[in-house]
């Protein structure tokens, strides 16, 4: 058990890191909480510091995302009375959640979307793919990121639902339930955005604010 809330705690940490934070810093010297949106993830990289930091930074949140479901969650297999795929649940939201309240960042980190991509690669890479589409397809309509990453949230459980109910695919009751805690997770954390999209001031993608 001790061994398992240890590895739980490194898949917090690896989650933690902040990448947006520490690219700012790198690249320009600045907090890239202090700039554009004021938020610590990979769009605001994007929208400050252009596409190449941008894409960098979302790639390794992602990664974070992954390497803590697919690779440190084995250190804990047989360690818990638990299946190894709710081993690998746990250890992926604990980087997500990392990644949302770094430690490293008085807390105050991303929305968790790249983090929780990179977990869905590891457990159901099909699911991810047609949640991307989806993202793509409703950015590439409203030019709005956050509306993009909350459609593909919402997205999820409604794709695994499909999958079991309709086409037969297995897909197992603990990621199922989960699904539906992922998606609640990234709409709070995008709470500030829904604010902004009811009073019709969020910003679309390429009429960002100054930084």
């Amino acid at each position: 058990m001790i061994n398992f809330l240890l590895i739980i705690v490194l898949c917090y940490l690896v989650g933690s890191f902040p990448t947006s934070i520490v690219t700012g810093r790198l690249l320009r010297g600045i907090d890239i909480r202090e700039h554009g949106s004021g938020n610590a993830g990979g769009t605001n990289v994007f929208r400050v510091l252009g596409w190449k930091p941008g894409l960098f930074v979302m790639l390794f949140d992602a990664f974070k995302g992954f390497a803590a479901t697919f690779w440190l969650s084995r250190l804990a297999f047989g360690t818990i009375s638990l299946t190894n795929e709710s081993i690998m649940l746990l250890c992926g939201t604990a980087a997500i959640i990392g990644h949302i309240w770094t430690i490293f960042a008085r807390f105050k980190g991303g929305k968790g979307v790249g983090t929780a991509a990179g977990m869905l690669v590891a457990l159901y890479p099909l699911a991810l793919l047609i949640c991307l589409g989806i993202f793509f397809i409703v950015f590439l309509t409203t030019r709005i990121v956050s509306v993009g990453s909350m459609s593909a949230a919402i997205a999820l459980p409604i794709v695994l639902t499909l999958f079991r109910t309709v086409f037969d695919k297995p897909v197992s009751n603990v990621l199922y339930i989960f699904s539906f805690f992922a998606t609640a997770l990234i709409l709070f954390t995008h709470r500030s955005n829904i604010k902004r999209l009811l009073n019709g001031t969020e910003n679309r993608f390429g009429k960002s604010k100054n930084a």
